[in-house]
């Protein structure tokens, strides 16, 4: 018994969108991983220069501005990490930075280099604790008055206790989506030397 032709073509249109779809698949695919790496080089040297771990430096950035140096947030910030005036500007003091104005910031260069020097500083100021992490990454998200809030009694030395208390449901968010990316980062970034 022969297929009946309406079914035949009925297939092919299937079969059509199928391979169609898995082609656009991959194009996104590819695109998503190119646009992934794209600030690799910035990140790196940015981790180079102030101690900070390079998988670290790439998950804040994941998270902040999803590797899109032109980032604007709602609050002011700026570029890749997404930093804030005053933030930058005591970087740029640190560091004297000649004639520094907070559009330098889209540069994506000088954007890594001021969030790892800030990021290097939050991690410094909640040293006494068994994982400064989760206190740096709240700090660096809300601001160091909420981290004190939040910080009281065991969770101001135990960070499984202190993300359970971020009073913020935003912060905690955002604090564990980049633990969770760090986590994903760490074993393949940076990438091993050929």
């Amino acid at each position: 018994m022969a297929r009946q032709p309406g079914n035949f073509h009925r297939w092919r249109r299937w079969i059509f969108l199928a391979v169609l779809l898995s082609g656009l698949l991959a194009l996104y695919d590819a695109w998503r991983t190119h646009h992934e790496h794209s600030q690799d080089r910035v990140i790196l040297a940015a981790a180079a220069r102030y101690g900070v771990d390079a998988a670290l430096i790439k998950a804040v950035v994941w998270r902040e501005s999803w590797f899109d140096p032109r980032a604007v947030g709602r609050a002011g910030e700026v570029g890749l990490m997404q930093l804030m005036e005053p933030a930058a500007r005591e970087w740029a003091a640190a560091e004297r930075v000649p004639l520094f104005v907070h559009s330098q910031l889209f540069d994506p260069g000088k954007n890594t280099l001021a969030g790892a020097w800030y990021l290097r500083k939050l991690l410094h100021r909640y040293a006494a604790t068994d994982n400064p992490l989760p206190y740096a990454l709240a700090d660096y998200n809300a601001g160091r008055a909420n981290v004190l809030k939040w910080a009281r009694g065991p969770a101001a030395t135990n960070s499984a206790v202190f993300i359970g208390q971020i009073g913020f449901p935003g912060t905690r968010g955002y604090v564990k989506s980049i633990l969770r990316r760090y986590a994903h980062y760490r074993p393949v970034f940076p990438p091993p030397e050929k």
